[in-house]
């Protein structure tokens, strides 16, 4: 996965609250590979019937505007594939499921904190259409339909979606101080290894 720091795109408004993993990606999608994609499967059981829903119309946005408690459900990181391979690369919201924000952070996606008299304001000034949107990491802004926003982001977060890491990445970094330990260990406790 490719890192990156900042997002020059298109912002929609998704006004819902306690959208879940299983609305983001419903089940039957998930035996398909991901190398074919899952972002036409994104809210596939609410956009089918709704042939004017935002992301039907704007299929090329980039940041997504949503209520409280997005991702909140199963910890079914296709959720996550779903967004990303929709386009999505930032989501703002006052608060997220736990294991969907780790999960996205490992896949690319920005899960964005934002307090809920912001997200309506956003919510609101969107409106039905899209806006222009600027996300940067590397100081932790925004800029959204002229409305300019700064989040808190964590900084192993921010490594991660910088380079394109996910937690294994991460570890990898440290490989040397790993096999040092390793190394003194063994030399140390040769009786804790295995016989072979």
């Amino acid at each position: 996965m490719s890192g990156w720091t900042r997002i020059d795109g298109r912002a929609v408004a998704l006004p819902q609250a306690n959208v879940d993993t299983d609305q983001l990606i419903p089940a039957r999608f998930m035996s398909a590979p991901r190398s074919d994609g899952y972002g036409p499967f994104l809210l596939h059981d609410v956009r089918q019937d709704q042939p004017d829903h935002v992301l039907n119309r704007y299929s090329s946005a980039d940041v997504l505007i949503t209520r409280r408690n997005f991702g909140s459900g199963s910890s079914r990181e296709a959720a996550v594939y779903a967004l990303v391979d929709f386009g999505i690369k930032a989501v703002f919201a006052p608060s997220f499921g736990d294991i969907f924000a780790s999960n996205a952070v490992n896949n690319g996606l920005l899960p964005a904190r934002l307090n809920e008299d912001q997200i309506e304001a956003l919510i609101d000034g969107i409106g039905q259409g899209d806006v222009a949107a600027t996300v940067d990491l590397s100081t932790g802004t925004a800029a959204i339909g002229g409305v300019d926003l700064s989040f808190d982001l964590d900084p192993v977060w921010q490594q991660k979606l910088v380079n394109g890491w996910d937690d294994i990445d991460l570890t990898a970094q440290h490989n040397d101080e790993i096999n040092k330990f390793r190394a003194a260990r063994c030399a140390a406790h040769p009786w804790a290894l295995p016989a072979s």
